[in-house]
C-alpha cells in the first residue's frame, strides 16, 4: 500500500456515503460502459457487511507453503481467484465470493503468506515478501488447485500480485481485475526522491524501515493497521467486529516478518533471494500487460483515479471504472461494483 500525498485534506476527494457504490459507480471504458455491452450478467446490489464468514474452508499444501483459502461456488465453474493486500486479509471479499458463486464461479480467496492460516513448510524458509515470491505462490496454489487458467482480481498487494500474474504468466490468467492500476514495482524507481508532500504518504514505510518499527508494529499491530484503514478509507465506518475478525490473520507467527521485508524490499533497504532475480529484472522492465483487464479507482487513489497515467501498461481489452465516495478496500467497501467488475472482465475474455 502507499497512502496518498492527500491525506491531509482530513478527507477524500468526495465524502459523500455511498454504502455500495455498485449504481453510482463512474466509468471510463476503452472497451464498453455499461455491463450490456460487455455481454455478461448483472450483479444484484448487497450491502457491505451482509455476510460475515465463508461457508468453506480449506488448506492445501502448495510450494513452499500450507495455504489457507477459502472456496465458494460449483467445483466446475470457472475460477476466479481474489488476492488481498495489506492490513486486510480473505474477509476482504466476504461479500464478493458468494456473488460471483450465485453466478456460477469458482472463488478461491487465498491467505497470503505472513496472514491467518497460511505457514511455511519449513522453518528453514526465508521469510520473503518481495514480489514476485508472492506471485509464485500463487502459481504453486494454481498448480496445486489443478486450476490452469482464471481469472485474478486484487487489491493492494494482491492488486500487484495479479498484475505481476498477469504480466509474467498470462497463459494462466484470463483476465484481470487489479485496483489502483499497474502497482508492479521497480526498486530502483522506488528509491528517487518525491516532493516533500508526497514523501508523507510513505510514513509507515519509513517507521519499519527501523527497529523501532519493527518493535512497535510487533506489539501493536491491531492499533497500528486499525489506524491505517481509517487513514485509507475515511468514509468507511467498519465496525469492531468486522475489524477483530481481520485482526485473527495478523497472529500469523510469520506476519511481521513478511510485512516487514516486504517494505524494506521495494525502498532497497532489503536484499530478496537471487534466485528471484531474473524474474524482478522482467519485472523491473515494466511490462505490459496483455491479458483484457478492467482497473478500479477509488479516492483512495487521488489524482491519479483517472487511470491515464497507466493506461498505456494494458494493451489487451480494457475498461477503467472509478468509484467515488469508496476508500482503499474496494471488494469490502463496494463488493457489487468489484465483483461486477471480475463479472465483466471476464466477459471481455470471451
Amino acid at each position: 500500500m502507499r497512502l496518498q500525498a492527500t491525506l491531509g485534506r482530513g478527507r477524500f476527494l468526495q465524502t459523500a456515503a455511498v454504502a455500495f457504490a455498485a449504481a453510482q459507480l463512474s466509468s471510463i471504458d476503452s472497451v464498453a460502459a455499461r455491463v450490456g455491452d460487455l455481454g455478461s450478467a448483472t450483479i444484484p446490489p448487497v450491502a457491505p457487511g451482509t455476510h460475515t464468514s465463508f461457508s468453506t474452508l480449506r488448506q492445501i499444501d502448495a510450494g513452499l507453503l500450507n495455504v489457507g483459502y477459502a472456496e465458494a461456488g460449483p467445483a466446475d465453474g470457472p475460477p476466479v481467484i481474489l488476492l488481498h493486500g495489506w492490513p486486510y486479509d480473505i474477509y476482504s471479499y466476504v461479500d464478493v465470493a458468494p456473488l460471483l458463486a450465485s453466478n456460477g464461479y469458482r472463488v478461491i480467496v487465498p491467505y497470503l503468506r505472513g496472514y491467518g492460516s497460511t505457514t511455511f513448510l519449513s522453518s528453514s524458509t526465508f521469510r520473503n515478501g518481495q514480489q514476485s515470491v508472492v506471485a509464485l505462490d500463487v502459481i504453486a496454489l494454481m498448480d496445486a488447485l489443478k486450476i490452469q487458467r482464471a481469472t485474478v482480481g486484487g487489491f493492494d498487494w494482491g492488486s500487484r500480485t495479479a498484475a505481476i500474474l498477469a504480466a509474467l504468466w498470462p497463459e494462466r490468467v484470463k483476465a484481470l481485475v487489479a485496483v489502483s492500476g499497474y502497482l508492479i514495482t521497480n526498486v530502483k524507481a522506488q528509491q528517487q526522491p518525491l516532493p516533500p508532500k508526497a514523501e508523507l504518504g510513505w510514513w509507515y514505510q519509513y517507521y519499519f524501515s527501523t527497529q523501532r518499527g519493527v518493535l512497535g508494529y510487533t506489539e501493536n499491530r491491531n492499533d497500528f493497521n486499525r489506524l491505517i484503514w481509517t487513514i485509507v478509507s475515511p468514509t468507511w465506518h467498519f465496525s469492531d467486529a468486522t475489524f477483530e475478525r481481520t485482526a485473527a490473520s495478523f497472529q500469523n507467527p510469520d506476519h511481521v516478518a513478511i510485512v516487514i521485508h516486504n517494505y524494506r524490499w521495494r525502498l532497497g533497504l532489503a536484499q530478496g533471494e537471487p534466485k528471484y532475480d531474473a524474474l524482478e529484472a522482467r519485472l523491473f522492465a515494466g511490462p505490459v500487460i496483455g491479458v483484457p483487464t478492467i482497473t478500479i479507482a477509488s479516492d483512495f487513489d487521488g489524482p491519479a483515479a483517472d487511470g491515464t497515467a497507466y493506461r498505456d501498461k494494458f494493451s489487451g481489452k480494457y475498461a477503467h471504472r472509478i468509484l467515488p465516495g469508496i476508500g482503499h478496500d474496494v471488494p469490502q467497501e463496494a463488493p457489487q461494483a468489484f465483483a461486477q467488475a471480475v463479472v465483466d472482465a471476464d466477459g471481455l475474455a470471451t
